[in-house]
């Protein structure tokens, strides 16, 4: 065995190692935080429709939307969602909900004669629109 023969890596070769890393760290944490968001925000969108579905149930039952959601039995909101129903009459109802991990981003739906829910960027009626 030589003995001026040495094993293993040099500083240069670590360090070139840790930049690469570095790089490719750089480029997939934006994409997962904007994949995250995205899911949050579908899961946010997901549970507005399924309100509006148990919302016309309870108008179909009672002749009145629900002004709580504790009225509607067979709903609960996904984890991290909430959800708040803002108005509810006779004739509509306006809430809006978003995700705990990311309250910047707030989404709205109404019904009917409702005004749009407070602040959420409800466009037109049923459709769930949420805040860019």
């Amino acid at each position: 065995m030589n003995p001026r023969s040495h094993e293993g890596f040099t500083l240069i070769e670590l360090l070139i190692v840790v930049v690469i890393i570095g790089i490719l760290a750089a480029i997939a944490i934006p994409k997962y935080n904007r994949a995250r968001e995205q899911a949050y925000i579908s899961q946010v969108i997901s549970d507005l429709k399924n309100l509006a579905t148990q919302q016309e149930v309870y108008q179909a039952n009672t002749q009145v939307y629900a002004g709580s959601l504790g009225l509607l039995n067979n709903f609960s909101a996904s984890e991290g969602v909430f959800i708040t129903i803002n108005e509810a009459t006779g004739t509509g109802w306006a809430a809006t909900a978003y995700h705990a991990g990311l309250t910047a981003r707030p989404c709205g739906v109404y019904m009917g004669g409702a005004s749009p829910a407070n602040g959420a960027p409800a466009t037109a009626p049923g459709a769930v629109t949420c805040v860019p």
